[in-house]
């Protein structure tokens, strides 16, 4: 009988945190880091529960309460119980179920979950679960992660300037001043991994939406390579230019996340060309003298005087220096002449339409609409919304029928090349530039420049693009330096941030959601506090 028992009393054990991990402290957790939460596992000092308990109570403390940043759409109720599961098949085994065991993520809420819903931040699909995980998201759960909350975001990805849906009232907030947008569409996400609510987070970006709101919160967003990252199970927004990826507080935590979600999925068959191109593991271009010798060249279309905010040009400039005494050689400037024509003569071709709709046929027949036509008539969407969804819904041409796209698609092709010729032509390893040439606006104000730089080069040509903190303007505000590549070239750009990141240590958290106070501890045991 005691032999049976067993099983329950220690995940009671586990659950009660009695074990010697009771030494985490609350500010241990500030700033935390996948190696060093697995240490402290290993050695003793934490369990998943704990941890996921910690960062529970800063979401309750600073989420909708104080700073009220009002990142979070939904907690994951199940999340102390899957912690649990993970301290008891540690505790069994002496092994981590996988290389993110234990670690609490943060999931933009256009991220299918089969056991949460999934609403793309719109009140019409408050109640949709869908049938399974996405890819992503199965990827991480298998790699031992454990998702902590669902993040808000602007609704339907659909904006790069600020995160605001119908499915929860007002704005996420900036933490480092929270009158202060946290750009979109990701930038429930990144706020929350900013104010440590999760270890690590998941963004998505068409235009600007993992490298704006990184760049907004002091974070490392990585757009990767459109093919790296299946978007399978991610409500679209336009598949020639969506794609997933993180959003994290380091560039090893950012990497440690890519090993895990990068690769080929059938569902997806972009996918298919990065078979061939993706190393073993990306930890091993984590190389702190990875700037040494390394050539980088300076993008000044995107960022001059009159286009900049003199703070953030300042900046830009300061952050050249330090790559030069990092070792790096800088190529200042590198030119496109054709990107401004290239960029104004795109047509508007709506794909809302049709990939939505085909989105919605995958959630099953327990989905709460069928097509985006239900959804308008629904209302339950916020009115700002209204005339992006009704004219995307009126075009019912597919998007390849429209006969500005074979001149988008030669645009796109362009513009690849021109980027490749340049960077082939100087040598450079790298293209920088800010990725936002004016800090981060106050929350509703669209007239004066956001200076977003995101969508000018990487979503129309799919290469991949880095975002990397480069200090802070006017004291508090934080700004980001952007690494471009050429495609696949991950491992290169991995080397180039980390080495940056790593001379310079840039991120600091955000005044507004300081370290908790230690709790006192309590033992539950059978439903009682003893």
């Amino acid at each position: 009988m005691a032999r049976h028992l067993l099983p329950l009393l220690l995940g009671l054990w586990l659950l009660s945190g009695v074990a010697s991990g009771q030494s985490f402290k609350p500010a241990q957790l500030r700033e935390a880091t996948i190696a060093s939460l697995h240490e402290a596992m290993q050695n003793g000092k934490l369990t998943a529960v704990q941890l996921v308990q910690l960062y529970l109570d800063r979401i309750d403390a600073y989420d909708k309460q104080g700073p009220y940043l009002n990142t979070i759409i939904l907690v994951n109720p199940r999340a102390l119980a899957e912690a649990n599961r993970l301290d008891s098949l540690y505790k069994a085994t002496g092994k981590l179920v996988g290389p993110l065991h234990g670690i609490p993520v943060i999931v933009k809420d256009n991220y299918d979950t089969y056991d949460l819903p999934t609403t793309n931040g719109t009140l019409a699909m408050k109640k949709s679960i869908p049938p399974d995980d996405a890819f992503v998201v199965r990827r991480i759960r298998e790699a031992g992660a454990i998702i902590i909350a669902k993040s808000n975001l602007a609704e339907f990805a659909s904006s790069g300037q600020f995160s605001v849906s119908s499915i929860l009232p007002g704005y996420s907030r900036n933490p480092y001043d929270t009158k202060r947008t946290t750009a979109g569409s990701s930038g429930g996400t990144a706020a929350a991994v900013a104010a440590d609510f999760g270890t690590i987070g998941l963004g998505t970006d068409t235009g600007s939406s993992i490298r704006g709101p990184a760049s907004h919160q002091s974070l490392v967003g990585f757009r990767p390579t459109l093919g790296l990252v299946s978007r399978d199970g991610i409500a679209p927004l336009a598949m020639t230019n969506d794609t997933g990826g993180p959003i994290c507080r380091t560039v090893e935590d950012a990497v440690r996340v890519l090993e895990v979600i990068a690769g080929y999925d059938k569902a997806d068959t972009v996918t298919r060309q990065s078979e061939g191109k993706i190393p073993a593991n990306y930890r091993q271009f984590l190389d702190k003298n990875g700037l040494k010798g390394a050539r980088i060249g300076v993008f000044r279309q995107l960022c001059t005087p009159k286009n900049s905010d003199p703070q953030v040009y300042a900046l830009f400039n300061k952050a050249l220096d330090e790559l030069r005494a990092a070792g790096a050689i800088v190529i200042d400037s590198v030119r496109v002449p054709e990107l401004d024509t290239i960029n104004k003569s795109f047509d508007t071709i709506p794909q809302l339409r049709r990939d939505f709709n085909l989105y919605l046929a995958n959630l099953g027949p327990n989905a709460p609409h069928k097509t985006l036509t239900s959804i308008i008539k629904s209302k339950q969407f916020h009115p700002y919304l209204e005339k992006t969804l009704l004219d995307a819904n009126a075009d019912t041409l597919a998007p390849e029928a429209h006969k500005g796209w074979g001149k988008n698609m030669a645009l796109r092709a362009r513009l690849r090349q021109l980027l490749l010729r340049a960077m082939d032509s100087t040598g450079v390893d790298a293209l920088v530039y800010p990725s936002f040439s004016y800090p981060p606006r106050l929350i509703g104000d669209l007239n004066t420049p956001s200076g977003t730089n995101n969508n000018a080069l990487s979503p129309p040509t799919g290469f991949p693009a880095f975002s990397v903190p480069m200090g802070f303007t006017y004291d508090t505000l934080p700004a980001g330096l952007q690494f471009l590549g050429r495609p696949y070239s991950e491992p290169v750009l991995i080397k180039l941030v980390y080495a940056y990141e790593q001379a310079t240590h840039h991120r600091s958290p955000p005044d507004s959601t300081p370290p908790l106070p230690k709790k006192k501890n309590k033992r539950v045991l059978a439903g009682r506090y003893l």
